[in-house]
């Protein structure tokens, strides 16, 4: 297998820049995921990798190869695409073995690339069938499967679990996982799904506007977020944020508001003594905003008034949609809650795990 770099890396359409300077170090063996919102240029920076757009400025490597002029087919390279592309007129064995044939391979190597393909996928007999003889989820494996005969250095796959059910996209996340630790390949794979991304990466870059935005494991990027957007963007429901600004009494720093102001615990207030009185943005993540009475043992709990405008139970925990003054926020509480849609209640926000963001530059203050 191999490794792939990406060296200021810069792709123009035009006047509109899609990939800007972007700069990557993929191991060998890794599972990356790159992920952000539609239009982010995540898609553009895969099919850089594969050869299918040119770079405008740069480099990429495979191994230790520059490849920014090596053919597609030269790349050893194999891609799954968001659409199967299947050949409707090819059984399932065929399309597998279409890309083997046309480089001449022998029948036995072909035979033995694709029943052992077939095999990890679990799709031995389907092997006869037609594509419009499959379901989603069978035909997402065909495609997997045609990948995985070329027996390719790098893995490239574009959002490929995005027209499957909800049921089936969580089904194949993990199929794809156990895929990655069992063929120990380089897979980099693209998302605008923040769960994919964390279910399944080794490590997430997350990309906005062409622009690389933070590279790191799943736990750290939620844990540490360098700035606004991706603190916003990794976590479902989303970060709460608060415009607000840091106001210091006696000993004490206070997060204001304007509706509610709490206490910074004392090992986190000496980082943020500097930004006393500066315009600033607080978040919270839902599930640190808690009811009281289930809150979690040991953790820095400041109480804060609010109204619940709607509930949503969902099983294993509520969703509660809350207003306190101008600012609407969502917590993620014990199903065991007897709050109820309407009511006028206190909730304490894990202040352990509050993040603090610089209001001009958005960056995270650390």
């Amino acid at each position: 297998m191999a490794s792939v770099t990406y060296e200021h890396v810069t792709k123009r359409f035009g006047d509109v820049v899609a990939v800007n300077d972007l700069n990557i170090q993929v191991a060998d063996k890794e599972f990356l995921v790159l992920v952000g919102p539609s239009g982010c240029g995540k898609t553009t920076a895969l099919r850089l990798l594969a050869g299918l757009e040119d770079i405008t400025d740069g480099k990429i490597l495979i191994e230790d190869k520059v490849v920014n002029d090596v053919a597609p087919k030269d790349r050893d390279i194999a891609m799954v695409f968001q659409s199967y592309a299947l050949y409707p007129h090819m059984s399932v064995y065929d399309n597998m073995a279409f890309g083997l044939k046309l480089r001449k391979y022998n029948k036995d190597e072909i035979k033995r690339r694709v029943e052992q393909a077939a095999n990890i996928l679990g799709i031995e007999s389907l092997l006869d069938r037609k594509p419009k003889q499959l379901s989603g989820g069978q035909r997402q494996r065909v495609a997997v499967g045609r990948a995985i005969v070329r027996e390719p250095k790098v893995f490239l796959l574009d959002e490929p679990l995005s027209n499957l059910d909800a049921k089936l996209r969580v089904q194949t996340r993990a199929e794809l996982t156990k895929l990655h630790q069992r063929l120990q390949a380089t897979f980099i794979y693209v998302t605008h799904d923040q769960v994919e991304a964390m279910t399944m990466a080794t490590r997430i870059a997350v990309v906005n506007q062409g622009v690389l935005q933070q590279i790191d494991t799943p736990q750290m990027l939620y844990d540490k977020p360098n700035n606004l957007f991706v603190a916003g963007f990794i976590g479902s429901p989303a970060m709460n944020f608060f415009d607000a600004h840091l106001r210091k009494d006696g000993n004490n720093l206070f997060v204001d508001t304007g509706t509610f102001s709490i206490k910074v615990p004392d090992e986190q207030a000496k980082i943020y003594m500097p930004h006393v009185n500066k315009a600033v943005i607080f978040g919270i993540r839902p599930e640190d905003i808690h009811d009281p009475k289930y809150e979690a043992p040991g953790i820095i709990a400041e109480l804060v008034e609010g109204k619940i405008e709607v509930t949503e139970l969902m099983g294993n925990e509520i969703f509660l949609y809350l207003k306190s003054g101008e600012h609407n926020y969502v917590a993620r509480v014990d199903p065991r809650t007897s709050f109820k849609m309407g009511d006028d209640v206190q909730v304490s926000f894990n202040m352990g795990n509050m993040h603090i963001f610089d209001k001009e530059t958005e960056q995270a203050i650390r």
